[in-house]
């Protein structure tokens, strides 16, 4: 019987603390916005008066394929940076940041109708106070992650930006995947469960 070969063993390195740190802070994050749901979720139906979510929301579906398309353009940003064609990132950049920027003058351009057409304010009733509220601090935060993402661009554009940042990036885009899945859970519990 001849003796089995192994494999050997790849050394166990420890993550980045980019990673560690953009993973604890998503896990914070994500704590924040399961009491928003939540609340939102407890509150559905207990408003006394109108506007209902029934009579005024209707279903962002051109915003919502702009923002989750943005995962997959920024996906392939850090992979054409990891292999060093700085072209294909910048663009991949570019629509993401742009992807982001539709989704989020949607969201403007939903919260202007619902306003000054439905007379729904933060004020108006607890469906109002809730709503504003969740997708307020969604829209907050897809805000910040595009703040980050134009400085991003602003640096790869002077030419700052190279392989060797690659994990950097990464991480950044760690952050954009959480505002995307975010939205799954806020879609599905505003527009569709809510309604």
């Amino acid at each position: 019987m001849t003796p089995a070969i192994t494999a050997p063993a790849t050394p166990w390195t420890l993550p980045s603390r980019g990673r560690v740190g953009m993973f604890c802070f998503i896990a914070a994050e994500s704590a924040i916005f399961t009491i928003f749901v939540v609340a939102y979720l407890f509150y559905i139906g207990k408003s006394v008066s109108g506007p209902t979510p029934r009579q005024v929301l209707e279903l962002p579906i051109f915003n919502t394929v702009c923002l989750l398309s943005s995962s997959l353009t920024i996906h392939l940003a850090v992979h054409a940076l990891r292999h060093g064609r700085s072209a294909a990132f910048n663009l991949s950049w570019f629509l993401t940041l742009l992807l982001g920027a539709i989704f989020l003058a949607g969201t403007g351009r939903e919260w202007y109708h619902l306003i000054y057409t439905d007379g729904l304010t933060i004020s108006t009733n607890l469906f109002g106070t809730t709503y504003y509220s969740l997708v307020g601090l969604h829209a907050f935060h897809v805000t910040g992650g595009l703040l980050a993402l134009a400085v991003v661009m602003i640096l790869a554009l002077a030419g700052r930006v190279t392989r060797e940042h690659a994990e950097h990036v990464d991480v950044l885009s760690l952050y954009w995947h959480f505002v995307d899945a975010v939205w799954v859970v806020v879609f599905t519990v505003v527009y569709v469960i809510g309604r």
